[in-house]
């Protein structure tokens, strides 16, 4: 231990580099890895040539490290996305091709939502996320579905956080998301307007696991915020979740709303 602290071991301090490494950083230099892990660099540069030699990371024809092929394909193998995209693959097809417009499907971690697909167009809405990519739960609309199904605890602590505000639409106060999300488990579905960018509007449904799982994902679709007559959408995103619930082995009707 270093000033009562306890030393970190070779695998944390691995997974400390590899955290380096996000949507807004996702080449950079030795010396930008070792100033955010705040070591030396000779420690940086042994560190980095382990985990490339393995895989987790690759050299680019400039010397910058980026993340290696290895470990996407070690990550590709995770349960909870894997047989999430196999189900929701065929629904989100169809859905896109009804709308045509940019379908995807997120998880919740935390307080934040993974996207775990999407299908999209180049004629579609501009929208910032991706598979792998990150946003805050309160902005988008599969954030939202999410969260209503969430266990308590874990919504007051998220609520109990800092909101982001991303546009001049954010909600971020405590109080109106709690209305908003008692409105969404009650209604089946979120609709959500310019929280992530003046130029979109979102729907989202649920969509529930195996068994009695409850709700595992959200199923959602970006239109142009000028427009579009967005209620039209909520029929289709909602069959299209359930369907996805169904072949992910979702006891009973997981929406019995109509």
């Amino acid at each position: 231990m270093a000033d009562g602290k306890p030393v970190p071991t070779s695998t944390a301090r691995a997974l400390a580099v590899l955290d380096c490494f996000s949507t807004r950083s996702r080449v950079l230099t030795l010396s930008e890895i070792a100033r955010m892990l705040g070591q030396p660099i000779s420690s940086t540069h042994r560190q980095l040539g382990e985990l490339t030699r393995w895989g987790a990371l690759e050299r680019d024809e400039r010397g910058r490290y980026q993340v290696g092929l290895h470990l996407w394909e070690i990550g590709s193998l995770a349960p909870r996305s894997t047989d999430l995209r196999h189900a929701a693959l065929p629904f989100m097809e169809d859905l896109y091709e009804v709308t045509h417009e940019n379908v995807q499907v997120a998880v919740l971690d935390g307080g934040e939502v993974v996207y775990v697909e999407r299908l999209f167009s180049h004629h579609a809405t501009r929208i910032i996320a991706r598979p792998g990519r990150r946003l805050p739960w309160h902005v988008t609309a599969v954030g939202r579905v999410l969260l209503a199904h969430a266990d308590q605890a874990l919504v007051n602590e998220v609520l109990a956080e800092p909101l982001e505000r991303r546009t001049e639409h954010t909600t971020v106060d405590p109080d109106e998301l709690r209305r908003e999300l008692a409105k969404i488990k009650k209604n089946g579905y979120a609709i959500t307007a310019r929280q992530v960018e003046l130029v979109s509007m979102s729907v989202a449904a649920p969509i529930n696991g195996p068994g009695g799982a409850g709700v595992v994902a959200a199923l959602s679709i970006i239109v142009p915020a000028r427009g579009a007559d967005v209620p039209r959408f909520v029929p289709a995103v909602r069959a299209a979740a359930r369907g996805i619930s169904r072949a992910l082995g979702a006891s009973g009707d997981p929406d019995p709303r109509p």
